[in-house]
């Protein structure tokens, strides 16, 4: 299934969980068939499997579909607990700074106000000149756990999402005392979705072609298969330092092609187009302003 939140036009204050229908054209609106169901995707997550079960019932029916064109995707999980980035997981954007293979995740985090919708804008802060991308594949925990078994790990992934990890490079790199937090945490600094595709749905999560385009030209393209920590690797490693939570979204790195490693840099300006595309979860279309 493709989980959705979203709002009707002209009525942006009520946030509703849905499905995919079709090809995309149409979204099951779940509330609309059932009351009883939530009106977030966090809320649904923490249904477990019943919640997944009531989706693909309202989904199976065929009823209560929205056409495409009246609604506004949101980023499939608003506000979670929890952002978990992880850095130089890709062996190809290490190689692409001369950086050695880490032995152990490097985590870092955003706050949640940095998430924002799929084809929102991106807001350039005044306070950097060096705004970058970072394509990046996402996942949410759909179930709480603490001190997880890497072969357990799976079990706990809600789905896989497309994510931009945008990232202010003097901050992240130069201010801060070289502390990642504020150069990655700016609002609207999280781009998310288009939608939460569950984990049965998605063949091999590290077997995906993973692409980044500014303005229509390709800045970056690989392949999940690079990623030096796997999903399952990531989830048992956080989850010894900290319980994770239904709606937690993981960003599991980025490969080569960013910004501030080109010869001479490039950073985003105002007018820019990102485009980030992972195959079978879709892609997300953000402006910079």
């Amino acid at each position: 299934m493709r989980l959705v939140q979203f709002h009707r036009h002209g009525d942006v204050g009520s946030i509703r969980v849905g499905v995919e229908h079709g090809e995309g054209l149409g979204v099951v609106d779940l509330k609309a068939f059932d009351p009883s169901m939530p009106s977030t995707m966090r809320e649904l997550l923490e249904m477990g499997d019943e919640g997944l079960e009531r989706a693909q019932r309202a989904l199976s029916s065929g009823q209560c579909v929205v056409e495409r064109s009246d609604i506004q995707l949101l980023s499939p999980v608003l506000a979670p607990e929890k952002v978990v980035c992880v850095g130089m997981n890709y062996r190809d954007h290490c190689l692409e700074q001369n950086a050695p293979i880490p032995k152990e995740p490097i985590i870092f985090s955003k706050f949640p106000n940095a998430i924002t919708g799929p084809y929102d804008d991106i807001i350039l802060p005044s306070e950097s000149q060096e705004v970058d991308w970072e394509v990046e594949l996402a996942f949410v925990i759909g179930r709480r756990g603490k001190h997880i078994k890497e072969e357990d790990a799976l079990s706990y992934v809600a789905g896989f999402t497309v994510a931009n990890d945008v990232s202010a490079r003097d901050w992240q790199m130069k201010r801060n005392g070289k502390q990642w937090l504020l150069g990655k945490t700016f609002d609207s600094f999280c781009p998310l979705g288009p939608a939460l595709v569950t984990t049965g749905a998605v063949k091999d999560p590290h077997n995906l072609d993973v692409r980044c385009l500014v303005n229509g030209d390709t800045v970056q393209s690989s392949n999940t298969d690079q990623m030096i920590f796997k999903t399952e690797t990531l989830v048992a490693w956080v989850s010894k330092f900290v319980t994770l939570t239904p709606g937690d979204v993981f960003l599991t790195g980025t490969p080569p092609g960013v910004g501030v490693f080109r010869k001479p840099p490039v950073f985003l300006k105002k007018g820019d187009v990102v485009e980030c595309q992972i195959d079978q979860l879709g892609s997300i279309i953000n402006k910079v302003v």
